[in-house]
């Protein structure tokens, strides 16, 4: 089917700054967390405070936000969660992000005319459970992330036009289903299902049946041991027809944990791709290559199409390796540009010196290719390098930097 309503893009954002990141290079909505409710414990999420100004910031530039409540609650969870709701809601958020039916009855209870997302910890895989989430109320039904396009076809057919339909398009995908694992919290005793998952999944293992010694099981393996849980990334850069065609409306990106740089290169790129799909899909088709190398900009995992396609096979999946593949380095930001003397602010994120060939990722249009030729501190002494984290630096550049321009370095 072909999908008419328009296509958000929504980014994640983990702190004040990935959400004004996401917000300048194109998201046209961001999901964070607060310090409760939310499957990202470790991310640093959103004090109150921060929260009011994401919020503002956002609406300020057309963007919506959206706030996860989605953890897999025991009866204690409930204590402080109706007054946590009504804060939210005063604040000013767009939408919730839930999974429990519990968590869900409580926001129609307490906020009522707050709008529900569920979220994609609910395992919705048929279109009978994601048309009885729209008879509740919801809005939005994020699938699971097992799903075929033809599967998503079929919900978007035998489901209510007025329901819209999430899926993740880029990131990060869980050896389990939809993220219902307990591999942490055996392990651990970190619960992934209330947000404090360690990830056990990308360790390195070596499997061995007790009672038969030398014999392995057929799985992925090396002389490293195997990777069996360890998945590839989810990238569908190069299918953005399919998805819209789908009745996928909102095309969400994973990464709460992850850096402005990562922020910045993924909302860019599907920002470009989207609009030059709608705007000619040949011009789409002809710009695939560059996509994916920008991609690539930005720490990775070797790129799968998950379930999309066809249910992979063990070795489509499984990514053999536990570290991730880095192209580029976040070296710094852009704090501010005087157009009049041509210096831009700089705060250092990674170690880089004079005589670096470095690239400033821009919020829109073609990124800047430059080479680092005299740059000073903050007292107007020159340096010769950036070695301390968050260093106030400047350097002099003729094109226009703006605030939020990212510096990254090839690795």
């Amino acid at each position: 089917m072909k999908n008419n309503k328009k296509i958000e893009l929504l980014a994640p954002a983990g702190n004040l700054e990935t959400l004004k990141i996401a917000v300048l290079y194109g998201a046209d909505a961001v999901y964070m967390g607060g310090f409760q409710y939310g499957l990202r414990a470790n991310a640093k999420n959103f004090t109150k405070e921060e929260m009011i100004e994401g919020i503002e910031y956002a609406h300020a530039h057309s963007v919506k936000v959206y706030v996860t409540a989605n953890i897999i609650p025991h009866n204690i969870h409930f204590e402080g969660l109706p007054e946590y709701l009504m804060e939210l809601e005063k604040i000013g958020v767009d939408a919730i992000i839930v999974a429990d039916p519990g968590v869900f009855s409580v926001a129609k209870e307490i906020v009522p005319n707050m709008p529900i997302h569920i979220s994609t910890q609910a395992n919705n895989t048929n279109y009978r459970s994601v048309q009885f989430w729209y008879n509740q109320g919801a809005e939005r039904v994020v699938m699971a992330r097992e799903l075929s396009f033809e599967e998503i076809k079929e919900i978007r057919d035998k489901t209510s036009e007025k329901l819209e339909i999430e899926a993740f398009v880029h990131g990060a995908m869980c050896m389990s289903y939809s993220g219902r694992c307990l591999l942490s919290n055996y392990m651990t005793g970190r619960n992934a299902n209330l947000g404090a998952c360690t990830h056990p999944c990308r360790w390195k293992y070596h499997l061995v049946e007790e009672t038969r010694p030398g014999e392995y099981m057929p799985v992925v393996e090396d002389e490293n041991g195997t990777y069996i849980f360890n998945s590839k990334d989810l990238c569908m850069i190069e299918y953005i027809p399919e998805v819209i065609h789908a009745g996928i409306e909102s095309f969400k990106i994973e990464g709460r944990m992850k850096t402005g740089l990562y922020v910045g290169t993924v909302v860019k790129t599907y920002r470009e791709a989207i609009d030059d799909y709608l705007e000619d899909p040949l011009k789409y088709e002809d710009k695939k290559s560059y996509y994916m190398e920008e991609l690539k900009k930005c720490n990775y995992r070797p790129f799968s199409t998950g379930f999309y396609i066809d249910k992979p096979k063990t070795t489509d999946h499984i990514y053999d390796s536990n570290t991730y593949i880095r192209g580029y380095t976040y070296i710094g930001l852009v704090l501010d540009y005087d157009k009049k003397t041509q210096v831009a602010t700089i705060e250092q994120r990674n170690k880089f010196s004079q005589g670096d060939q470095i690239e400033f990722l821009t919020q829109k249009g073609d990124n800047i290719s430059y080479q680092v030729q005299k740059m000073w501190n903050e007292e107007g002494e020159e340096i010769i390098d950036a070695p301390h984290p968050k260093q106030i630096i400047q350097l002099k550049i003729k094109e226009t930097v703006r605030p939020y321009d990212i510096l990254r370095k090839k690795e």
